[in-house]
Formats: C-alpha cells, sequence, structure tokens
C-alpha cells in the first residue's frame, strides 16, 4: 500500500515538474519576444527619425549656406561660415562626451532592464 501512494505521489509529482516546465518555457518565450520587439520597433524609428533629421538638416545647410554666400557675394564664405558651424558644434561634443555618457546609459537601462 504504501509504495502504491509513493508511486501515484512521484506519477503526480512529475506530472507537475512537466507543466511546470512548459509554461516556464512558454513564459520566457513570451518575455524574450517582448523585450525583442521593443528593441526592434525602438531601432526603427531610431533610424527613420533619424534619417528625416538628416535629411531636414542638410537642407537647411544648404538654404542657410546660399543665403550666407547672397550676403558676402561668395559661395565659398558662406560654405565655410556652415562648414565652420559644425566644426565647432562637433568639437564642443568631443569635449563635454563625458557628460552625455550619464543620460544615454540611464536611457539604454531603462529598456534594457524592463
Amino acid at each position: 500500500m504504501a509504495f502504491e501512494e509513493l508511486k501515484n505521489d512521484l506519477i503526480g509529482l512529475q506530472t507537475e515538474m512537466r507543466s511546470y516546465i512548459e509554461h516556464s518555457d512558454e513564459y520566457y518565450r513570451l518575455k524574450i519576444f517582448k523585450i525583442l520587439s521593443k528593441h526592434t520597433t525602438g531601432i526603427l524609428k531610431f533610424i527613420v527619425i533619424g534619417t528625416s533629421t538628416v535629411f531636414a538638416l542638410l537642407f537647411i545647410s544648404f538654404a542657410v549656406c546660399i543665403g550666407i554666400s547672397e550676403v558676402f557675394d561668395s559661395y565659398f564664405i558662406g560654405f565655410i561660415v556652415v562648414a565652420s558651424f559644425y566644426v565647432l558644434v562637433a568639437v564642443l561634443l568631443y569635449i563635454f562626451r563625458e557628460k552625455l555618457n550619464a543620460p544615454v546609459l540611464k536611457k539604454l537601462s531603462k529598456y534594457y532592464f524592463v
């Protein structure tokens, strides 16, 4: 009798363990899918918005170059002024690059540790 009860308990335990493993597997698959889809859509949005911003900045830069060129009567001066502005921005970003790391890391950690 005692062996029959032990056998039934072990069979029930085995069934419950299989059920737990299957449900855990499904849960982790859904969790991974959620994280991957969130990151994929985030990257896609970043690419689309970034591309649009770059094109807008390019056309605005040409417009400013042509406007400055008309004031100084020289295309060379207009393009040099705008290029100098971008070089100045690049140098400032390089100088303050360490201060830019903290907000970027906070934003990335918010998405990574969901």
